[in-house]
């Protein structure tokens, strides 16, 4: 009876005093899932809410992404607007005031210097963000600075587990810099070279590795290519003599398919973030795949 009456009371207690409850965040693109990982680890507990094979300037706010939101304690996202058309949607119908604002919001644009800010803000260019292009994963130099960011987010939201943070942080960077050495030599003949692309979502990745672009399958950023305008880029595109025609994992691939029988030049998917291929399992093999690739269609 003695021994029974103290695994009651052992048990009583442990209900009484819960495991302290780890700290959940909900990460729109797979690319801040990914670096989450390398900075928390089994530490925190992640929800993704897009796929490499989504666009996420459209997504649908489901019910299950608004469950997700609404048992988030952060919330990671890239921000300058990408998210617009379903984000505030989603915050809303969420009714979670931990991630309607203050320091449960982490977006990665604020924590870095954007690419192509418009002068002039007219609807007429196309799907034009005002706080500059969004597409910014693909710089390996602004991931580093977005994830020091992050990693003293989570330290502020997560005390009790700020030594681990820094521990994984230190780790990640000195990985993360030594990568970018190697891939900065390996992709080295890319310098120079030009490319075509299917949306202006390269900018970064370009400027990253001294690629020029030289047309885009879209008329306008956001407007699906016409043949119209797909019939205009073939002298373009072999008075150029672009290497490639880059289109991301999500992207309908008959536009540059198109322009690649007419014009010999390869069209190439990119995976665009993690996930998009099979190689593409996390941020580094991310880098590995885009630039093997590149490389691959030089030769």
């Amino acid at each position: 009876m003695n021994r029974l009456l103290i695994c009651l009371l052992c048990a009583a207690a442990a209900v009484a005093t819960p495991a302290e409850a780890k700290l959940k965040v909900f990460a729109c693109e797979p690319e801040w899932g990914a670096l989450l990982q390398e900075l928390a680890g089994p530490a925190i507990d992640v929800d993704v809410a897009t796929s490499a094979l989504q666009d996420v300037h459209a997504i649908e706010a489901k019910p299950s992404l608004i469950a997700k939101v609404r048992r988030a304690d952060l919330l990671v996202c890239s921000g300058a607007d990408l998210e617009i058309g379903w984000l505030p949607a989603l915050v809303a119908q969420a009714g979670n005031a931990r991630v309607a604002g203050g320091a449960g919001v982490f977006m990665a644009a604020s924590q870095i210097t954007t690419l192509e800010r418009p002068t002039v803000l007219d609807r007429a260019a196309g799907d034009v963000h005002p706080q500059g292009n969004p597409h910014f994963q693909l710089d390996p130099h602004r991931v580093l600075t977005v994830a020091k960011a992050l990693s003293a987010r989570l330290a502020q939201l997560d005390a009790a587990q700020q030594t681990l943070y820094a521990e994984r942080l230190a780790d990640f960077s000195g990985r993360w810099q030594t990568a970018i050495r190697a891939w900065e030599l390996k992709a080295a003949p890319l310098r120079g070279r030009k490319v075509v692309v299917h949306h202006t979502s390269w900018v970064y990745l370009l400027s990253w590795l001294g690629i020029e672009q030289v047309g885009a399958l879209e008329p306008k950023p956001g407007v699906p290519p016409s043949s119209g305008h797909l019939a205009s880029l073939i002298e373009t595109t072999r008075s150029a003599k672009p290497f490639a025609i880059l289109s991301a994992a999500y992207q309908d691939p008959k536009a540059a398919d198109w322009l690649s029988e007419r014009t010999g030049v390869a069209a190439l998917v990119l995976p665009f973030t993690v996930g998009g291929d099979a190689q593409s399992k996390d941020l580094f093999g991310l880098f590995d795949s885009t630039i093997d690739q590149l490389l691959a269609v030089t030769k």
